[in-house]
């Protein structure tokens, strides 16, 4: 079973001609509301991927339409839990050239606390994977104690910051890394390639399995010695929000599935460049069915 202890937000997305400058009061041509975070897009990519996922968080009670939605997409939320205080959300531009910049409130998210993770910890079974990702509080101790427990942990440092740099991160089994995200971990330049990259990260972390993501540059795995290169699908990307997220879900989704690295690499790659081609966060992600569709043509 895989768990996602993971943000749920209510995303403001705001179609823009281009991201919003310093001292600058721009008008947006679009408005719309809906699930985000990072959390629950991977829940959601989980899901439709066909995988098993129970996702782990905090809204508030007014908001209940956001676990029904999950619970439609097939996410278990027995860990999802209503607080007083606000459900986290997001202030999104989409600009025309479907590049985003991002506000984030974490609210709810914010509000675990190590006592909350221990009670959902304690009723997994050594061998579950723990999801988790830079969005919510309590971060190391969820590492610590879902190590003790003998679950594996697939982590997104995203957003990235550096918190990340002080977390036990021997612990992780898989960790899923952009560009940016990489070179911060690494100490490198963002303009550094991705062997140099891969190089870096195999130093610091040479027992965890790494998917660095490059975007329309493709995405590579690596452990140990062991390298592969995917190249990305030639889309026109309309809105990149939750690519990442996307991919992210797929590749565990294959993973539960059995499959090895490679072929982890293609669906989730495939699945990702369905998703850019539309607009919105958890609306952009595609069915399993939609993208085995796209596999086979």
């Amino acid at each position: 079973m895989l768990y996602n202890f993971g943000s749920i937000n209510l995303d403001h997305v705001y179609r823009v001609p281009h991201l919003v400058r310093p001292g600058e009061t721009l008008a947006s041509h679009e408005h719309r509301v809906g699930l985000g975070g990072k959390g629950a897009n991977q829940s959601l990519a989980l899901a439709r991927a066909g995988g098993e996922v129970c996702h782990w968080g905090q809204i508030n009670g007014q908001d209940g339409w956001v676990r029904d939605m999950l619970v439609d997409a097939g996410v278990g939320v027995t860990g999802v839990t209503d607080v007083e205080g606000p459900t986290g959300h997001a202030i999104i531009q989409v600009d025309d050239a479907a590049e985003n910049a991002i506000l984030l409130f974490p609210g709810a998210n914010h509000g675990f606390r190590r006592a909350d993770l221990a009670a959902l910890i304690d009723a997994t079974a050594p061998g579950d994977w723990l999801l988790i990702q830079n969005e919510t509080s309590a971060l190391g101790d969820a590492i610590v104690l879902a190590h003790q427990a003998g679950m594996r942990i697939a982590f997104n440092p995203a957003p990235m910051s550096d918190a990340v740099l002080d977390l036990p991160l021997e612990h992780c089994d898989l960790l899923f890394v952009n560009r940016g995200e990489a070179a911060w971990l690494a100490g490198l330049d963002q303009a550094a390639d991705a062997p140099a990259l891969l190089d870096a990260l195999a130093q610091r972390l040479p027992q965890t399995q790494t998917v660095l993501t490059l975007g329309a540059d493709g995405a590579w795995f690596q452990h140990g010695q062991t390298r592969h290169f995917q190249p990305a699908l030639p889309v026109k990307a309309v809105d990149t929000t939750a690519a990442g997220d996307t991919f992210i879900g797929y590749y565990l989704a294959a993973l539960q599935d059995g499959a090895q690295a490679p072929a982890c690499l293609i669906l989730a790659t495939a699945a990702a460049a369905i998703g850019v081609q539309r607009q919105g966060a958890a609306a952009s992600i595609p069915s399993r069915a939609e993208v085995d569709a796209s596999l086979a043509g």
